[in-house]
């Protein structure tokens, strides 16, 4: 079957040390790991069938739309039409001066941040949204995912992920 097969995964560890009267005491988390898989079809939560991976580059002070159901082409020359987005991966290229700026458009995608909210990545860090019963997508009113180069003076360069379903699950 034709889609997408993928695992998505957190992985936390972490401790703190401090200092006390009678030692370096030490607070420890138990180990954070979580997983979504997703496996190739449209029917459940957890299946996926479109996914769009490029880099790209914005020229100094630009922005760009990513149109979720009619524009972008994905590695086979299929156009993506979304129905419902299940993960969103930004990273800003390392080397990059700005930071870039997602989020915050007319018509934009409702997803993990609203319909005005806005992450700025910095150089050399990512963006991760995940949600395995998805964000939805409308055509035309609420399909747009903005990418803005956040300085002027020098292009910037990101990775993109977007996976998704073309029909809501």
């Amino acid at each position: 079957m034709a889609g997408v097969t993928a695992d998505i995964g957190l992985n936390i560890s972490a401790s703190l040390v401090g200092t006390g009267d009678l030692g370096n005491p030490r607070l420890q988390i138990a180990p954070v790991r979580e997983a979504l898989q997703l496996l190739p079809g449209t029917l459940t939560v957890g299946q996926a069938d479109i996914m769009f991976a490029d880099t790209r580059t914005l020229a100094a002070s630009a922005t760009e739309n990513l149109d979720l159901t009619g524009t972008l082409i994905n590695a086979f020359g299929a156009t993506i039409n979304a129905a419902e987005i299940v993960m969103i991966y930004i990273k800003a290229a390392k080397a990059n001066v700005n930071s870039i700026i997602v989020g915050n458009v007319a018509n934009g995608f409702v997803g993990p941040l609203g319909a005005t909210g806005q992450y700025t990545i910095k150089p050399g860090e990512y963006y991760l949204a995940v949600s395995a019963s998805g964000w939805g997508v409308t055509a035309a009113t609420a399909d747009l995912l903005k990418i803005l180069n956040g300085g002027a003076g020098t292009a910037v360069s990101y990775d993109v992920v977007i996976i998704g379903r073309t029909v809501a699950a």
